[in-house]
């Protein structure tokens, strides 16, 4: 039975990427299959697949999720939108000296009012005049994953968004996608492997940290997810001809392994809080394409579940090692799943 305390593990912090490199594709792959560790550059995941494999991709779109403001009496305030309820109304985490009142208004940019109409838990419930997105994109700000200690540019409103984000609801990208650039996605195709898309929202809780040494007592954060009838299909016949599927990403595998619970893949709109440690029986992904994740992450913990504890020990050591760079804008790995993925 494992605990918190064994999935820590000594990252220098110069590894911790703070910038994207200028190509998508240029970045750094770890193939981790059996007791083997392969260096190469992520544009060679090509060579790893086969015709009519599959690769499921996580097509959320980032949205500008932070504001700066004041509470009416002046006091400084930040919010983080955890996720939209409806075209007016959302979760969201509030940073402020004192706890905002029910019922209360705050402002955004000095001029925009909101109110904070009460709490779901750690989230403030808020309720904006208009329309949400429009005041997104004229007052948001991108929300950089918090280890990345530098604020959002230009820039950055382009490379930490992949290139097929379409549906916008997340506050943080599905990062193992932004290593795909149109020239990697084209050849691909080319070599006849599938393509297929579903969406979940990435929420803050992602980053939430596990404070419980008891992985029991953790209580994991809740993700919207859909996932359309084309894509159940494309992975059903994959699986007949018994080819590959692969999660772009630990979102896309939580979205599928959730929808897969009964034994059988379904469709359809879903909430999760599936919480995936070694001994987890994986039911459709085969294969995992995935950043490096932070020490004592429940998503260290998904990733030591699928391919095995020891064996995410042994890569991420050789990562460390070999000076890969870390989190959301660093480099990835190509993991196979191990059925006894206790070991």
């Amino acid at each position: 039975m494992y605990s918190l305390s064994d999935f820590d593990y000594e990252l220098p912090e110069e590894l911790i990427a703070q910038f994207p490199l200028e190509k998508r594709s240029a970045s750094n792959l770890l193939i981790v299959e059996d007791d083997k560790l392969v260096d190469t550059h992520f544009h060679h995941l090509i060579d790893y697949l086969d015709k009519d494999d599959l690769l499921v991709f996580n097509n959320t779109k980032v949205l500008k999720a932070r504001f700066f403001g004041s509470k009416k009496t002046g006091g400084k305030i930040e919010i983080l939108i955890e996720r939209i309820l409806d075209n007016q109304t959302a979760l969201a985490k509030i940073r402020a000296s004192k706890s905002p009142k029910d019922n209360s208004t705050v402002l955004i940019d000095d001029e925009l009012e909101v109110t904070v109409k009460g709490r779901e838990g750690e989230f403030y419930i808020l309720r904006f005049p208009s329309d949400i997105f429009p005041v997104l994109d004229n007052h948001g700000h991108l929300p950089l994953p918090p280890y990345i200690d530098r604020a959002a540019n230009a820039y950055d409103e382009k490379r930490y968004q992949t290139v097929f984000a379409r549906e916008p609801g997340a506050v943080a990208a599905p990062t193992a996608g932004l290593h795909f650039d149109e020239e990697l996605l084209a050849k691909l195709e080319q070599k006849g492997i599938r393509l297929a898309y579903l969406t979940l929202h990435v929420g803050a809780g992602t980053f939430q940290p596990v404070r419980n040494e008891n992985l029991s007592e953790h209580k994991m954060h809740t993700e919207w997810y859909t996932i359309p009838q084309e894509t159940a299909d494309a992975i059903k016949l994959a699986k007949e001809k018994k080819k590959k599927v692969v999660a772009i990403g630990t979102t896309s595998l939580r979205a599928l392994e959730s929808a897969s619970q009964t034994g059988q893949l379904a469709s359809g709109n879903n909430e999760t809080s599936l919480f995936i440690t070694p001994g987890y029986r994986f039911r459709t992904v085969d294969h995992l394409v995935t950043n490096f994740h932070l020490p004592k992450s429940t998503l260290l913990m998904l990733v030591s579940a699928f391919a095995g504890y020891e064996r995410i020990r042994k890569a991420y050591a050789h990562a460390v090692r070999k000076r890969y760079r870390f989190f959301s804008y660093g480099d990835a790995m190509l993991l196979k799943c191990r059925k006894d993925s206790s070991i």
